[in-house]
């Protein structure tokens, strides 16, 4: 199996640029050394890296946790929540949406809510006349 650590590299350098990101945040973030990270990024140490490792960083760049697994070994990423089955996938974005539309039914509630308790407030005023 052939694998493309400076794909790996490069993907990271990116991500990190992208969320504004410096290796020490990562790090933290994904509870992996800051050693093995500079080792990753800069390419400067080719071995197997337990698929923990490349799990938590893909997390902490806010990836799916098979993402930089698939770039090492050439495959495209899957996007975060999605799992590679087409019904699971396909349940999962509607539900999405269903939340979504949830979200903003929620806001509109909230919205008229607030305005409902001005208007009571209005009415409770005696009047100044």
């Amino acid at each position: 199996m052939d694998e493309d650590w400076s794909a790996v590299a490069t993907a990271i350098k990116s991500r990190l640029r992208e969320l504004n990101l410096g290796q020490r945040k990562l790090a933290e973030r994904s509870q992996v050394s800051q050693a093995i990270i500079r080792e990753l990024e800069n390419h400067t140490v080719e071995r197997r890296r337990n698929t923990k490792t490349l799990e938590a960083l893909s997390l902490a760049l806010e990836w799916h946790p098979g993402h930089l697994a698939a770039v090492l070994s050439g495959r495209t990423p899957l996007k975060p929540g999605e799992t590679g089955d087409m019904t699971s996938d396909l349940i999962l974005s509607r539900l999405e949406a269903i939340q979504d539309r949830l979200d903003d039914m929620n806001d509109r509630l909230e919205a008229l809510t607030t305005d409902v308790i001005s208007l009571v407030h209005q009415n409770e005023q005696p009047d100044r006349r």
